[in-house]
């Protein structure tokens, strides 16, 4: 039934995405992502030391010689020496010369978000707004170039009374010139284990996820469900649309997002200039992303394939 559906719903997501980028739900349709390109620095070889000058070598005749007498050191005059080649030495290489040409290392790359925050949320069922749950989730970005997010969803009010389900997720990595880059995604329900994890190794390009057992290859840039909202503040032109890669708790995925230009919204937890994206296949998922306050998606509308729609609000933006 379409309650029991929005309850399990709203508990399996976790973050801003809670009623949008869920385990069951299929990918948004649209033209395959663009195979990305994928260059790497790499130093050039050690470079020769520089060869002389060569001269072509002209062989002469080959000339008999005679030993000369051992009892005087003077030739015999009828006897033709020939002095003895120079003997060649290897070529010698600057001390202070580098055989290789250095790499700049990349500074560190800097969050575009406070160090640490806290969002508050709370989620609606249906156009009369029936609260079914209610979300909260952390950012910390750490001196070393790490980042941690944690999230917990949890169904309130007359629902809790029926399902009371609290889903939490924690995803961490490194924060780098692209934006995050994920390297463990965790998730519980009621505390316990949801076996719905993801280990990311971008040494091979490639996912590890837990519940299926199965490696998939993954493109530059993929994130993980609870990274994809902080990456939105990367996004180098959200105007234009964007494809993100996003692995859920069971597959990765391709989602193409479309720009329906910038609204005005009003929401529990203020007035926001907002940009308005959206994913439509078989479902359709929008996005609100704060233009003045990081990009942070501030509303998130998803409507499933019977049109049952669920709505997540901001109530609260701040420090934790």
């Amino acid at each position: 039934m379409p309650l029991a559906f929005v309850i399990a719903l709203a508990a399996s997501l976790g973050i801003h995405a809670a009623a949008l980028f869920g385990t069951d739900v299929e990918i948004f349709g649209g033209a395959d992502e663009p195979i990305p390109l994928r260059a790497e620095l790499q130093p050039p070889p050690p470079a020769a030391p520089p060869a002389a000058e060569q001269k072509p070598v002209v062989k002469p005749r080959p000339k008999i010689v005679k030993p000369a007498p051992l009892t005087t050191g003077k030739p015999s005059p009828n006897v033709e020496t020939v002095a003895p080649a120079p003997e060649s030495k290897p070529a010698e290489i600057a001390p202070n010369l580098p055989s290789t040409v250095a790499t700049k290392v990349p500074e560190p790359a800097k969050p575009l978000l406070p160090a640490k925050g806290r969002m508050r949320f709370v989620i609606f069922y249906g156009t009369q707004g029936f609260q079914i749950g209610r979300a909260e989730h952390t950012w910390e970005f750490t001196e070393d170039g790490r980042y941690r997010l944690s999230g917990t969803t949890e169904t309130s009010g007359l629902v809790a009374l029926f399902k009371p389900l609290v889903f939490e997720n924690e995803s961490s990595g490194r924060l780098v010139a692209g934006g995050l880059q994920p390297e463990t995604y965790r998730t519980r329900k009621n505390g316990k284990d949801a076996n719905e994890n993801a280990d990311f190794d971008w040494s091979t390009a490639e996912v590890h996820l837990s519940r299926s057992g199965a490696v998939q290859p993954i493109s530059v840039g993929a994130q993980d469900i609870l990274s994809l909202n902080y990456q939105l503040a990367y996004l180098r032109h959200p105007e234009s649309g964007a494809v993100v890669g996003v692995v859920t708790g069971k597959k990765y995925d391709r989602f193409t997002l479309d720009a329906l230009g910038e609204e005005e919204i009003n929401i529990p937890a203020g007035h926001f200039r907002t940009l308005h994206l959206r994913a439509m296949g078989d479902t359709v998922t929008e996005i609100w992303i704060a233009l003045d306050r990081h990009r942070l998606p501030v509303k998130i509308r998803y409507t499933d394939k019977k049109g049952d729609i669920f709505e997540q609000v901001a109530t609260e933006i701040g420090s934790p």
